[in-house]
């Protein structure tokens, strides 16, 4: 498995009282790092370019986000606050996932990987084609998805979230795109209030909203019985995951109940479908995850079930 990360992707800091903090990524490279080594091999993530995030945004987002403001911190909506090092973080963020796509899906791949994780920040799921927000300056498997469309020629790319909040914006760009599959499970009524069960995109979008208080059984039950078999209809050529871990039990902004074991369900049941429908190719990135300890040991068991097969 390839791990993508770079130290710049601490530098954007939020500020201190702020659930998306730089310790945060601490908490996930100290866990992979205590994962057995020899079946990961670490790469920098490379800096995705401006065009590449044309794809998927707008200039209006992009100028908002690149143009750099007169003074810091820099109050985008109530939630999102860029700090010096944010745009530079955020252009990694994307670029790890980019590096990626390009890695295992490239007509010559440099690697017989063909699994992916990216341990980075900020999160990206809630930026839209034309507003930051929720956290996130740049959608990351937004722009990787059409760059598997567009300069990998694939014709079937399916985006797997299971942060606790729906990923709004990745909706929101992809659902008028039938190339690109999208399935959610998230807890509803919740920031950002969307990705209700009747919302079909052309019939690419599948949500599975749960209630707070649903636990482990909930989860796996809405994915094996509503969004895995839409995965397997569709027999994606690559599946991109928002891999957030804010459904623990522990989170401090959400309410369900998900436990490290739910996790690493979740990870067996989506590279079987990957190895079933697309040679393997799985490629997550971090999302969301606010309690330290939980976000550390639940992505440690999403790696690690993927690593263990």
């Amino acid at each position: 498995m390839l791990i993508y990360t770079h130290p710049a992707c601490l530098q954007h800091d939020p500020g201190r009282a702020h659930a998306e903090s730089p310790q945060r990524l601490h908490a996930v490279l100290d866990a992979l790092r205590g994962l057995p080594q020899e079946r990961m091999e670490w790469r920098e993530a490379p800096a995705a370019s401006r065009d590449q995030l044309a794809m998927a945004h707008t200039r209006r987002l992009l100028d908002a986000v690149l143009i750099e403001p007169l003074s810091f911190p820099h109050q985008l909506d109530a939630d999102t606050v860029m700090s010096q090092g944010s745009a530079q973080a955020a252009l990694l963020a994307v670029g790890a996932v980019l590096g990626a796509v390009d890695a295992i899906c490239g007509e010559h791949p440099d690697t017989p990987a063909r699994q992916a994780f990216c341990a980075v920040r900020p999160p990206g799921h809630h930026a839209t084609m034309s507003t930051p927000m929720g956290f996130c300056l740049f959608n990351a498997v937004a722009v990787a998805a059409r760059q598997a469309v567009l300069i990998h020629g694939m014709e079937r790319v399916a985006i797997v979230d299971f942060d606790v909040h729906h990923g709004n914006g990745t909706q929101a760009i992809v659902e008028h795109d039938p190339r690109i599959l999208y399935l959610s499970s998230h807890q509803l009524p919740l920031y950002p209030d969307s990705g209700g069960a009747d919302e079909r995109g052309v019939g690419n979008v599948f949500n599975a909203p749960l209630p707070a208080g649903a636990d482990g059984e909930a989860f796996r039950r809405a994915w094996r019985e509503t969004l895995l078999p839409e995965l397997d209809r569709f027999q994606p050529q690559l599946i991109l995951v928002s891999a957030g871990f804010d459904g623990h039990w522990l989170d401090p902004l959400a309410g369900l109940l998900l436990k490290e074991a739910d996790y690493a369900w979740i990870a067996r049941e989506l590279l079987s479908a990957a190895d079933q429908h697309c040679g393997g190719r799985l490629i997550s990135t971090l999302e969301g995850g606010y309690s330290l300890s939980a976000l550390g040991s639940s992505a440690a068991a999403y790696v690690e079930a993927q690593l263990s097969r």
